[in-house]
């Protein structure tokens, strides 16, 4: 009995990891103009803080959906065909 085909999970996870990707690529994209428009015009020492700890935030997560897009990739890639 030969391997189950595994390719429709594969073409089902990578359609949703490209929407997520659209999702928090173009919400992320959103988010750190807005906080770089707070940065900008805040004029306490504690709002240009707390708008340059949401641009970290915001980069840092959207570093974190391009390791597990890839790590997502990874695991599918490997599978048996």
């Amino acid at each position: 009995m030969g391997a189950p085909d595994i390719s429709p999970i594969q073409h089902l996870i990578n359609s949703w990891v490209l929407v997520a990707q659209a999702l928090v690529g173009s919400i992320g994209a959103l988010a750190f103009v807005l906080a770089f428009l707070w940065k900008v015009i805040a004029t306490e020492p504690r709002s240009v803080t707390m708008a340059k700890q949401w641009i970290q935030r915001i980069v840092i997560g959207t570093l974190g959906v391009e390791m597990a897009t890839l790590l997502a990739r990874v695991l599918t890639d490997t599978a048996p065909k």
